[in-house]
């Protein structure tokens, strides 16, 4: 039985919305601003319906950006709406990713971060607001380039303090906030 077919608009904008909105609205990524507004990030929605689908097509989206000049494209989200939508399924896969970057000669270059509806940090509940920090619209890996991640962190000193303000945030927000942030206009 294969999946419903993707409006790759619609995954698209809801994707956009929730990166303007949370992720740089609340400042999740203090990184992102930037590559967001010189429009650095490359955004590719796959049909893969099988995580064997989705690793050739991974391996291909690695090596693009491996292969393009970081001021064109900087950032690239893998967005999967059809396979791996169970979020253990999907954490389980992201050894597959480092495999992957390994594979391919990339590791040290590039990573794999990762974002899911049902994004859940080890030793939490499943509905603890933490847990946000993580939650995208659509099971979706973020491919990244170190050298940007250095930079970034030169920039922001306090990169290390990341996790522990987000979640401050969060927390401070709450379920509440979250819905109504995340409401489309």
């Amino acid at each position: 039985m294969s999946s419903p077919a993707i409006d790759r608009d619609v995954v698209i904008a809801d994707t956009v919305h929730w990166l303007e909105k949370a992720v740089i609205g609340l400042n999740l990524c203090p990184f992102a601003k930037s590559v967001h507004v010189k429009k650095q990030v490359r955004y590719v929605v796959t049909e893969a319906e099988t995580p064997e689908e989705l690793l050739e097509k991974l391996m291909e989206e690695l090596q693009h950006l491996a292969d393009t000049d970081a001021e064109k494209i900087d950032t690239t989200l893998l967005i999967h709406p059809n396979v791996l939508t169970d979020f253990f399924d999907y954490n389980e896969f992201l050894d597959v990713a480092d495999a992957a970057l390994e594979d391919l000669g990339l590791d040290g270059f590039l990573q794999v971060a990762s974002f899911h509806p049902q994004y859940q940090f080890d030793g939490t509940d499943v509905n603890d607001i933490s847990n946000y920090t993580n939650r995208s619209p659509y099971p979706t890996l973020h491919l990244l380039r170190e050298d940007s991640i250095d930079r970034a962190v030169e920039a922001f000193p306090e990169a290390s303090d990341i996790f522990d303000k987000n979640i401050e945030t969060l927390e401070k927000l709450g379920h509440d906030g979250w819905d109504k942030l995340m409401e489309k206009p």
